[in-house]
């Protein structure tokens, strides 16, 4: 029961941010995808960076266990470009359409109707997927850190330092 507790209070936390930072918005999602406006690759980059340190702090800590999903090319790069399809047709995310319909736009339903009948398709054609796209580039479950036989922190801290220089590079040209 705790653990949904805490789900329920990350996503609430969650939805508040997305909502204060106007990613829910159709234009900043539109903005982004013409690279004009880099507000949701701010917002995206920033929860990565937190969630990266904050996991793998606990990890250290042993209070977690990280659940590494196998790396799966051709389902990575199948489902990317399904994803990034809708989201370019659309206008929403999954998670900013559930956020911009808890904010009334009621455009957001086609985004949430594009999640259910993707999930609907994706259980229907996983027989088939099972052994053709996603048997393509199964590497297991693999981290960049074990590739590259180093610890964690080795990549964590450059990936937190580069993201902090993007962010000024993107102040500088007004994005």
């Amino acid at each position: 029961m705790t653990e949904l507790v805490y789900g329920f209070i990350t996503g609430v936390l969650f939805g508040f941010f997305l909502q204060k930072g106007r990613v829910l918005r159709y234009d900043k999602q539109l903005a982004a995808l013409l690279l004009k406006d880099m507000t949701i690759v701010k917002f995206m980059l920033s929860h990565i960076v937190v969630a990266m340190v904050g996991v793998y702090f606990l990890y250290d800590l042993g209070m977690v266990k990280l659940a590494i999903k196998p790396t799966i090319l051709g389902g990575v790069i199948v489902g990317g470009l399904i994803f990034g399809l809708g989201w370019g047709l659309v206008g929403y995310c999954p998670g900013t359409s559930l956020g911009a319909l808890g904010e009334g736009r009621l455009d957001a339903l086609w985004g949430i109707f594009g999640m259910l009948v993707g999930a609907a398709l994706y259980a229907e054609a996983y027989p088939f997927l099972k052994t053709s796209v996603l048997t393509w580039g199964d590497y297991g479950k693999i981290t960049i850190p074990q590739v590259l036989a180093v610890n964690h922190w080795f990549i964590i801290v450059p990936f937190v330092a580069a993201t902090i220089f993007f962010f000024r590079w993107l102040e500088r040209k007004g994005l």
